[in-house]
């Protein structure tokens, strides 16, 4: 079993990106986020996508460079090109997958990168977003948060309703609350030590570490 696959996709990315990097980490660039690791140094592992984001040059590049590339049709596809990775990477039965360059400036594609969190959820990896302000993951048990560099903690629902949330060690505590699409009440909260207890008896509920 892979220890840790990382995706690199197309959207934002920089230098802070690179230090998520562990020496073990299986890397795959999607799309342009092959391209992104090549120019920093880093030869992906695997490249996949339709690449019609790079040009010949850098194309003959990638593939010269990564371990295995992957291409397929622009028009003839069902998936994106993160989606592919993403799904690319759960074949290969990982033990956690970090996805970078994700978010950017097309909000569809971000909302949909955040939807494909139920995918990894569904088959038991565990799966954080980051970008240089934000680390996003799906939850739908008791979980504990250790303080970290990113001190707003939001809550939001991905499915319709979550219900039984209860926060421990937090500013603003909840106690079998219930989360339904919709609603901010879990929107910025903050750790009051060095960790704190989000507990879940029903749905699927996002977590959204951010820092300005």
């Amino acid at each position: 079993m892979q220890q840790r696959i990382v995706i690199f996709a197309g959207g934002n990315l920089g230098p802070w990106a690179l230090g998520h990097i562990h020496s073990s980490d299986t890397l795959i660039g999607a799309d342009s986020g092959a391209k992104f690791l090549m120019e920093h140094g880093r030869s992906p592992h695997i490249a996949i996508g339709d690449f019609d984001s790079v040009t010949e040059a850098e194309m003959v590049e990638i593939r010269a460079k990564s371990g295995n590339t992957i291409a397929c049709d622009p028009i003839d596809k069902n998936y994106t090109d993160t989606e592919m990775a993403f799904r690319l990477a759960l074949d290969m039965k990982p033990r956690q997958l970090l996805l970078l360059g994700v978010l950017g400036t097309r909000f569809d594609h971000s909302l949909a990168n955040v939807h494909l969190l139920m995918l990894s959820h569904e088959q038991g990896v565990e799966a954080v977003i980051a970008d240089e302000h934000n680390e996003i993951r799906l939850i739908s048990k008791t979980t504990v948060l250790k303080r970290s560099d990113h001190p707003q903690v939001s809550l939001l629902p991905l499915s319709e309703k979550v219900t039984g949330i209860t926060l421990t060690g937090f500013q603003y505590p909840l106690i079998e609350a219930t989360l339904t699409i919709g609603m901010s009440l879990g929107i910025s909260n903050v750790l009051l030590g060095d960790e704190g207890t989000i507990e879940v008896r029903e749905g699927k509920l996002l977590v959204i570490r951010s820092r300005d």
